[in-house]
């Protein structure tokens, strides 16, 4: 019987400068990239297109996910059991909703609507959680935004119990525009109905719609394939 041998591969000669054979390269963990994350499609994640009015989910759905706004806006109304509706939010680029289903909510609390043409990255809740937990910068992007709009909601109740119907439009408008942002602030805004603005402040559309007119007159706003808002409008909201 004749015995297999492994063949011995002759020494491998070593120039004067030493050896000279291919090393294996190290490989790299790519840097997270929260950007790319939250404007791509990816694993646990999809990109969903909203025509103006259309509904993004009900109230009552299961929660199942948290959305992030690439393009448009959002309102989110509450209806109670006599069938009454509350608008609680009125969300732009850059806003997070639907982030219930991380603390625990198993069905949605409100109904978000589609402004205008929006579209949003739909991430499933297994996929944020585990991006929460391994990526810091994001999870530092997610409290920061949740703090901040925690702030913004106490803002809201003080807005409602203490200004007039007049600044609370004016500040509507603004943050509509994302007056203050860090980035350069977009002053057109998704086209709103009067209707809306009356359910955001708490008004009637005779009310809005008498101030938008002032606001137009002083140069405060201007309608041009859309509603511009300039950042004098804040003079109406410092105004005692």
């Amino acid at each position: 019987m004749l015995a297999w041998r492994m063949p011995i591969s002759p020494p491998r000669r070593k120039s004067a400068k030493g050896d000279r054979s291919p090393k294996k390269k190290k490989s790299r963990t790519m840097a997270f990239d929260v950007g790319l994350f939250l404007n791509s499609a990816g694993l646990g994640r999809q990109v969903g297109a909203f025509r103006a009015k259309q509904t993004i989910f009900s109230q009552g759905d299961p929660a199942k996910d948290v959305m992030y706004i690439q393009e448009g806006g959002v309102r989110l109304a509450v209806v109670n059991a006599t069938g009454k509706e509350a608008v609680v939010a009125v969300l732009g680029l850059g806003d997070f909703f639907g982030e219930g289903c991380l603390a625990g909510q198993s069905v949605c609390m409100a109904t978000a609507t589609a402004i205008s043409s929006t579209t949003v990255l739909i991430i499933s809740k297994d996929e944020m959680i585990r991006v929460l937990r391994s990526e810091h910068e994001f999870s530092d992007r997610f409290i920061a935004y949740m703090l901040a709009r925690n702030i913004r909601v106490q803002a809201d109740l003080v807005d409602q119990l203490f200004n007039s119907s007049e600044k609370r439009l004016a500040r509507a408008l603004l943050l509509l525009a994302s007056y203050g942002a860090e980035d350069e602030p977009g002053k057109k805004i998704p086209k709103v109905s009067q209707e809306l603005l009356a359910e955001m402040i708490g008004g009637t559309r005779s009310r809005v719609n008498l101030f938008m007119n002032k606001f137009r007159k002083l140069g405060f706003i201007r309608y041009n394939g859309g509603l511009y808002i300039d950042k004098s409008l804040l003079s109406v909201v410092l105004h005692d």
